[in-house]
């Protein structure tokens, strides 16, 4: 209080050590004002970053803590409290030791919260208050929530008042004005904390070097998995009080933390001990015209260290309360490593660790895992989707995780999937350099595609390329079929598909349609080869194809470029007759995917799913003479992903669809069409998982695991209409097409897609 004296007058009573707390090195209050009448409310702080609730069902909590209240409450709204709260953090259950000048006991602040086992551990006949200091300590730290003023930081906390003050030196004047404590009943309040159950002891005391008795005590609670939070001292100097220093010694067990002062704004404040000597250990905290009662139930501003302290005792309940598995090294560690720096970039000598944040406290730190298994949670993304599963939603797979303390957090699983946006296919097709040379001599033909180097050169030699000349040309695509026997054919592929083979082997013709298509997988991938065997029997040609390559998913990391490859293969047989003016083709299809999901790329969180789906496919071409052709394909498709790490699985259905018509000779020598497409396209179905919802921290083991279903179904469906026209023009080729798609991508919120190509091309 006011009048206190800032100067520890430090005497020997036999072996006992006397410390001050209201007043000098101490951690006490510099000062101490009544409050105004009416209570200002602080100005809003930048809203908190929400933590996933730590109970291990996934739960929305009400936001109902941030009340005016919490805003006046400066030292909640500094660490960022909200989190904790809307975490559902309250302090209930932990008992808040508070060794100090006692407590108000007709204070409805503490009502049925001051524990049994509060006592007066200096020889005085009650734990009453009779200086103010030890109650505003104990609100700070765990005063009432009740709509009205201010509340402390673990508001549902028991209080475990030790009363350790000299008797009578609370009421004494003059220079030697101030409560004094004795080590030995320090000591003694250490010890009944530990026994009455504590998690966290609070001292805002401060004085000389302390006794080896008084650090054998606080050795005990650290072993019990105590946290022990000491005031760092008011004299404004470079180093904490001598007292704190117990902090680097191997009493404190990593478990004790000293509490620096900082106003509202972060800065550290004039009066409060710098961390120096202590930096690796000093955290700081709101100590700044605090808000908090007395003795007598007035309430008063109060500065100082040791206003700060209970601070960060109230939040070392909290982070108790929420994750039971915690050891005291382990809660002082989170506050420390988690804290917002300040000061001098790291750890520095005026502020140490930083200031404290909840709001980084209650989030996952370090590595996390889904609990349960080795599958590693990325820290944005848990994978990408394919243009199948367009705007499928990605929500829905509630799980547990554990950071790398063994926090359990609740988390949407599915929320960190990426939506692949719709492809440019288009650009793909125009923007290119390639060359192609076509040689047919017998039974033999070959096709071969070459890509310039980066020097400019393209080469052919009809020979064996020399290593130079394997420098200036590079292959990029060949096709080589061979006719073996009448009825036998036997086809190669690099870089082509195994669609494309067959058709060439079948001597079947497709209209040159840039956008709109339903063949081929359906998402980005790129062939390695293919090969083909043809054999007719009767008025059926029968095709065995086996393709391989690779499905190209695009990176996640904006830093990174290029495409993630993974492998996939691809077997089909098909039949096909000529009946009349109709060219008929059916197809069955087996693809088998490693690590993707027709086309989406899922990490271990979600089971890293490869896939199996098998396809049938419906071509006709329809012949209707003076040059007309009516061609449509229906592409139906099941597929079963295969989950790695967590029981699962699922079936999703796809399809695919076109429609076309063209004409040759509308004009001469000129070529027109027309063609409407579906490309593939999930229809319904998704993944299933079974997952882990309820963890107990008590056997740390999964308690409940829950089967959960990601649709990837989109709601948006992309058609495409394209019309082309080419003819010969100077020599070559020039063809235009015009396309409109339709919710591109099969993404419903996205506009119509429209465009158009001019092409010349020509032989040599």
């Amino acid at each position: 209080m006011a009048g206190k004296g800032w100067l520890l007058r430090g005497a020997a009573l036999g072996s006992t050590a006397l410390l001050s707390a209201c007043g000098g090195s101490g951690g006490g209050g510099v000062s101490s004002t009544p409050a105004p009448p009416t209570v200002v409310v602080a100005p809003p702080a930048p809203a908190p970053t929400p933590a996933p609730t730590p109970a291990p069902v996934v739960t929305t909590a009400a936001a109902t803590y941030d009340t005016g209240e919490y805003r006046a409450t400066v030292g909640a709204v500094s660490m960022n409290a909200l989190s904790a709260y809307n975490a559902g953090a309250t302090g209930k259950g932990i008992g808040l030791a508070i060794i100090d000048t006692g407590i108000d006991l007709n204070s409805a602040e503490f009502e049925g919260r001051i524990s049994t086992k509060s006592a007066a551990v200096a020889g005085q006949a009650s734990v009453a208050d009779e200086d103010g200091h030890g109650t505003a300590v104990a609100f700070i730290a765990a005063g009432r929530r009740n709509g009205a003023h201010t509340h402390g930081v673990a508001f549902e906390a028991s209080v475990i008042a030790l009363r350790a003050d000299r008797a009578g030196s609370c009421a004494t004047t003059g220079d030697d004005a101030g409560c004094k404590f004795g080590t030995d009943a320090i000591a003694a309040g250490v010890d009944a904390a530990r026994l009455a159950g504590a998690r966290v002891i609070n001292m805002s005391l401060g004085g000389t070097t302390m006794p080896q008795a008084l650090q054998a005590a606080i050795g005990r609670a650290t072993q019990a998995g105590i946290v022990v939070v000491i005031a760092a001292g008011n004299d404004g100097s470079d180093n904490p009080d001598a007292f704190a220093g117990v902090a680097g010694t191997a009493a404190a067990n990593r478990s004790v933390i000293i509490a620096g002062s900082v106003g509202t704004t972060d800065g550290i404040s004039t009066f409060s001990d710098k961390a120096g000597t202590g930096a690796s250990y000093f955290l700081t905290a709101v100590g700044e015209k605090v808000r908090a009662p007395d003795h007598t139930g007035t309430a008063f501003l109060w500065s100082g260290t040791s206003f700060a302290a209970p601070q960060i005792s109230g939040a070392v309940a909290l982070l108790a309360q929420a994750f039971p598995n915690l050891t005291g090294a382990q809660i002082v560690d989170l506050l420390l490593t988690t804290a917002r720096d300040a000061g001098a970039p790291g750890v520095d000598p005026v502020y140490g660790r930083g200031v404290m944040d909840l709001s980084r406290a209650f989030q996952p730190v370090g590595g996390t895992l889904v609990a349960g298994s080795m599958a590693a949670v990325g820290p944005a993304s848990t994978g990408q989707t394919s243009a199948p599963m367009g705007d499928a939603k990605t929500s829905g797979m509630g799980a547990v995780i554990l950071d790398g303390f063994e926090r359990a957090f609740a988390i949407d699983l599915a929320r960190g999937i990426g939506r692949q946006g719709p492809s440019r296919n288009l650009t793909g097709q125009l923007v290119s350099r390639q060359r192609q040379v076509a040689i047919a001599a017998g039974g033999t033909s070959v096709a071969v595609t070459l890509a310039p180097t980066p020097r400019g050169d393209v080469l052919l030699q009809p020979a064996r390329l020399t290593g130079s000349d394997a420098e200036t040309a590079r292959a990029v695509a060949a096709t080589v079929t061979q006719r073996l026997g009448q009825r036998t054919s036997f086809g190669f592929a690099m870089r082509g598909g195994a669609e494309g083979l067959a058709a060439q082997m079948a001597g079947q013709a497709t209209p040159a349609f840039l956008v709109a298509s339903s063949t081929g997988l359906g998402f980005e991938s790129m062939s390695d080869a293919a090969t083909a065997l043809r054999r007719q029997i009767g008025g059926w040609g029968v095709t065995a194809a086996i393709e391989t390559g690779d499905v190209l998913a695009q990176r996640e990391q904006a830093t990174r470029t290029g495409w993630a490859r993974s492998s996939y293969e691809k077997l089909s047989i098909g039949f096909d007759r000529q009946v009349g003016p109709v060219a008929l083709t059916l197809t069955a299809a087996r693809l088998a995917e490693r690590d993707t999901l027709l086309g989406a790329r899922l990490g271990a969180a979600l089971g890293s799913p490869g896939a199996t789906s098998w396809f049938g496919d419906v071509t006709a071409r329809f012949d209707a003479g003076h040059g007309w052709t009516i061609g449509g394909t229906m592409k139906q498709g099941w597929t079963s992903p295969q989950v790695r790490g967590f029981a699962g699985g699922g079936l999703i259905r796809s399809n695919a669809w076109s429609f076309d018509i063209g004409k040759d000779g509308v004009f001469g020598e000129d070529s027109w069409g027309l063609r409407l497409a579906q490309p593939l396209r999930v229809s319904g179905g998704g993944l299933d998982l079974t997952l882990p919802t309820q963890w107990d921290y008590a056997t740390r083991s999964v308690s409940v695991w829950t089967s959960q279903h990601l649709s990837l179904a989109p709601t948006g469906r992309e058609l495409d209409l394209e019309m082309r026209y080419a003819r010969p023009f100077a020599g070559g080729v020039i063809q235009t097409n015009l396309f409109w798609r339709r919710e591109p991508g099969n993404w419903a919120s996205l506009p119509a897609d429209r465009g158009a190509a001019l092409r010349w091309s020509k032989g040599f």
